[in-house]
C-alpha cells in the first residue's frame, strides 16, 4: 500500500528540501520503502545524508505546492528527536528514520528504511471527496509531460465538483493553485511551439 506524504531531508547545505513522497508501507506502518527518482534532491539527499522524516498531513494545499513548486508560506519546522532532520510543526504525526539500503539498479530507486521514531502532533481532520480531488488533480499536474491536455481536461470537471461540492477555502486555494500551474505549462508549450 502506498501512503501519501511529505518527507523532509537535508541538502547538502543544511537547509531542508520538502517534497511530496508515497512510501510503500506495510498496514502496520513499521516498514517504509521510499522510491524516489534519482534525479530527485530527496534522492540525493538520502543517498548522501542517510536519513530523513515522513510527515502524514492533512494540508493538501502544502501538498500541491511542495509538488509543484514553492510553498507560498514557509513552512514551520521543529528539529526532529533521534535523527539530524526537521520536523513539520503542522504535520498530523511524523515517522523519523534511517536509510537501512538503497537499490539504485532502476531509475526509480528503492531506499529501505529503518523506523527510529514515531510521533503524533494533532490527529488529522481526515480525507473527504474534496482534498482527495484536489491530491488527484496534483498528480495529474506532474504528469503534464505524459499526459495529453484532453485527458486532463476530461478528468477536471469531476475534480471541480467535488471541491465545489465538499471542499473549504483551503480545497478551494489548492484546486486554484493547481489549475493556474496546469494553464502556465500549456501557455508555455504554445508559446514554444511558435
Amino acid at each position: 500500500m502506498i501512503l501519501e506524504g511529505l518527507c523532509t531531508t537535508q541538502n547538502a547545505d543544511g537547509s531542508v528540501n520538502l517534497a511530496p513522497m508515497g512510501p510503500v508501507v506495510n498496514s502496520e506502518l513499521t516498514r517504509f520503502v521510499f522510491r524516489p527518482f534519482q534525479t530527485s534532491r530527496t534522492f540525493q539527499n538520502l543517498q548522501r545524508h542517510r536519513q530523513g522524516v515522513f510527515h502524514v498531513v492533512d494540508d493538501v494545499l502544502l501538498l500541491a505546492e511542495a509538488a509543484l513548486g514553492t510553498p507560498s508560506v514557509a513552512p514551520h519546522y521543529r528539529p526532529a528527536l533521534k535523527i539530524e532532520g526537521h520536523v513539520l510543526s503542522d504535520a498530523c504525526r511524523w515517522y523519523e528514520f534511517t536509510v537501512s539500503a538503497i537499490d539504485a539498479s532502476q531509475p526509480r530507486t528503492e531506499v529501505e528504511t529503518q523506523l527510529l521514531h514515531v510521533g503524533h502532533l494533532r490527529d488529522s481532520f481526515g480525507f473527504n471527496r474534496a482534498k482527495h480531488a484536489v491530491i488527484e488533480a496534483t498528480i495529474l499536474a506532474t504528469r503534464l509531460h505524459i499526459l495529453t491536455q484532453q485527458e486532463i481536461e476530461q478528468q477536471w470537471p469531476w475534480l471541480q465538483s467535488a471541491v465545489d461540492k465538499t471542499g473549504g477555502e483551503q480545497e478551494r486555494r489548492a484546486l486554484q493553485f493547481v489549475a493556474r500551474h496546469i494553464e502556465d505549462y500549456y501557455r508555455d508549450q504554445e508559446t514554444r511551439s511558435r
